[in-house]
């Protein structure tokens, strides 16, 4: 039977946004923000960017024992995603994102992790099931490394695809970037790992060629507004993105993930994945916030055939 079927694996937050004129500067107030709060957290995003993709998806994460995780739970669950394997923590908050965003649509995060930061590699074992029989397992890097490795031992032998979105960038051991299927990075990703500034297709090669040194699987480094660059074995590939006017970038590098993983494990070739993932991420930045701006599938797929 054809494995459709996605494991997300990551952080689960509450975002605390305010949108203003400018991101202030160190000891400046800025006035006249417009504040809301909306689920977020990348592992959360990419799931349900996954989800409205037409993925089945299930997410292993941890939230707090408070009304954020309870919520957090709910919401989920309205978005039919499986939280059978989302466990609850008794002791840390549950994670919390403060996000200020400029009329351009950039942004400045600050996150409290609070019980992503102890989601452990023994619960990863006790769920391990829902990764042994998926198509994909879609990490990032907002959970500790010691539970990112379990499972990326548990994928690997079972045959599971791995993606793993760089996402924020911290040390990698060799043996969890030797087993990634596909790894997914933004230029000052890229730039952390390979001291290479990314500022357009010629040094996004570099870059990649550099990555692969210990990554033998595809590189995906997206550049925003330029677009993203493919290296699968010896072939590079550009995907040039969508010019859209820009309101809030804050879910895009999720949306991208979570819909990447969803053509992958529809066996869809990663060029076509690529331009998929970036027209949904083209219109997730046309909205306000994280997962209030994911899009569904019927709003990019007809534009990408």
């Amino acid at each position: 039977m054809s494995r459709t079927n996605i494991v997300v694996l990551g952080s689960s937050n509450t975002d605390m946004v305010i949108k203003a004129s400018h991101l202030p500067v160190p000891g400046e107030t800025v006035l006249g923000g417009q504040f809301f709060m909306a689920p977020g957290g990348k592992g959360a995003n990419q799931a349900v960017a996954a989800a409205r993709a037409g993925a089945q998806v299930s997410f292993i994460a941890k939230v707090g024992n408070d009304i954020f995780g309870q919520q957090a739970i709910t919401h989920y669950r309205q978005e039919g995603i499986q939280v059978d394997t989302i466990f609850q923590d008794p002791t840390n908050p549950s994670g919390i994102a403060l996000i200020s965003v400029d009329a351009q649509g950039e942004n400045c995060i600050l996150v409290a992790p609070g019980s992503n930061a102890a989601l452990l590699p023994q619960e990863v074992q006790a769920v391990q099931n829902v990764i042994c029989e998926a198509a994909v397992l879609l990490i990032q890097l907002e959970i500790p490394i010691a539970t990112i490795e379990e499972a990326s031992t548990i994928a690997t032998q079972h045959d599971t695809k791995i993606i793993l979105n760089t996402a924020p960038a911290q040390p990698l051991p060799d043996s969890i970037l030797n087993r990634i299927d596909i790894l997914i990075l933004n230029t000052s990703e890229a730039q952390y790992y390979t001291e290479v500034m990314v500022e357009n297709w010629a040094t996004a090669r570099l870059a990649a060629d550099a990555i692969s040194q210990k990554c033998p699987g595809t590189i995906i480094i997206t550049m925003g507004a330029k677009g993203s660059l493919i290296k699968e074995e010896n072939n590079y590939f550009q995907v040039p993105a969508e010019k859209v006017n820009a309101v809030d970038s804050t879910a895009a590098g999720d949306t991208f993930c979570g819909v990447l993983a969803s053509a992958i494990a529809r066996n869809m070739p990663v060029l076509d994945a690529v331009r998929l993932a970036s027209n949904a991420a083209a219109i997730s930045v046309t909205r306000l916030g994280a997962q209030t701006s994911i899009p569904y599938w019927r709003e990019y797929s007809t534009a990408s055939n």
